[in-house]
């Protein structure tokens, strides 16, 4: 059975914050880690928009922008659910 693209998401996400994770307990501190993520993901976004040579016009820089707050608000969501859980449960 083919897997779902929520269920891939979900792989893709996991490998990164494990590579993550390792660099961290290599002594690179959390926000060098953070850093080289955030420019990994700008680097791949704009290549996956514009091709290797490309640039993105100034429209193109505001879809990743805003692309990359709902993913951010989507994780604070997730966040603040997972606590109200803890709270009513624990």
């Amino acid at each position: 059975m083919a897997k779902s693209d929520e269920e891939v998401h979900q792989q893709c996400m996991q490998r990164f914050i494990k590579l993550a994770n390792e660099m961290k307990e290599e002594g690179v501190d959390n926000r060098v880690v953070s850093s080289g993520l955030m420019t990994a993901s700008a680097v791949y976004a704009i290549y996956t928009m514009a091709g290797n040579d490309g640039l993105l016009a100034p429209e193109g820089v505001d879809k990743v922008t805003e692309a990359y707050r709902e993913q951010l608000e989507q994780v604070q969501l997730a966040k603040r659910e997972r606590q109200q859980k803890r709270s009513v449960w624990g």
